[in-house]
């Protein structure tokens, strides 16, 4: 009983022939293992190709929809880009029309400041006495002696009139002419007018330059005129000079 059993081995023969006219056939033999073991290892890198293409298919997919996600995006940012572009012309477009408003404003304001500036220079001028107080030529005679004082003898039927425009501040009784007239012209000038004829004005009214203060008779021909500044007499005639 003691006899050996010797196990067989098996193996596996491979043939390889070639269909060449004096082709010869070459055998192989593989051992099970080995070939269990090519096998597998066929299996691995087939399901690893598998796997590989799977995952690559699955990897252009995410790629493909992050593309278009990203082309949509892409078109929302170029369309809000095109809105703020118009939004930006309507608004240079308003900037423009608000920019030529405020250059006709500006031009506007510019002449109203010319047109009050030459106002108020031309009443500047109709406030300081210096144009001639009667409304016709008359001659004027020397000076009084010891006075700032001018005398004129003055045409029937002239007006003696206010050297500027001012407010009356005073009509009297005049010893030597009569009556005499006292305007206050709000500039530290005042003039005084002396004539024996009728008074046309009275205290508190408002004169403009020109306005009638006596009217020259025969009998009222004689016109003496005087003139201060700040409370003190001057020579009339250094105004009339200055205005030519």
């Amino acid at each position: 009983m003691g006899r050996n059993r010797h196990k067989r081995k098996n193996s596996h023969v491979v043939i390889v022939t070639s269909d060449a006219a004096d082709g010869r056939m070459k055998q192989f033999r593989i051992r099970p293992w080995i070939l269990q073991v090519i096998i597998i290892i066929l299996c691995v890198i087939i399901g690893a190709l598998i796997g590989y293409f799977s995952y690559k298919k699955d990897i252009w997919t995410a790629k493909l929809q992050q593309t278009t996600e990203q082309n949509e995006v892409i078109a929302v940012l170029e369309q809000e880009k095109a809105d703020l572009e118009a939004q930006i012309a309507g608004l240079n477009e308003e900037i423009a029309g608000l920019n030529e408003k405020i250059q006709i404003l500006s031009e506007t304001v510019s002449q109203k400041v010319q047109t009050e500036t030459a106002l108020s220079e031309q009443l500047e001028k109709e406030y300081l006495p210096t144009r001639l107080p009667l409304s016709e030529r008359a001659t004027m005679e020397d000076m009084a002696e010891g006075e700032l004082m001018c005398v004129f003898a003055a045409a029937p039927n002239s007006m003696v009139v206010a050297t500027a425009s001012g407010t009356v501040t005073a009509v009297n009784e005049d010893a030597e002419y009569g009556n005499n007239v006292w305007i206050e012209h709000g500039n530290g000038y005042t003039t005084i007018y002396r004539n024996q004829g009728e008074v046309k004005v009275k205290v508190g009214e408002t004169v403009t330059q020109g306005t009638t203060l006596f009217l020259i008779t025969e009998e009222s021909s004689k016109l003496g005129y005087q003139m201060m500044k700040d409370g003190e007499y001057v020579n009339p005639m250094d105004m009339l000079n200055i205005s030519g």
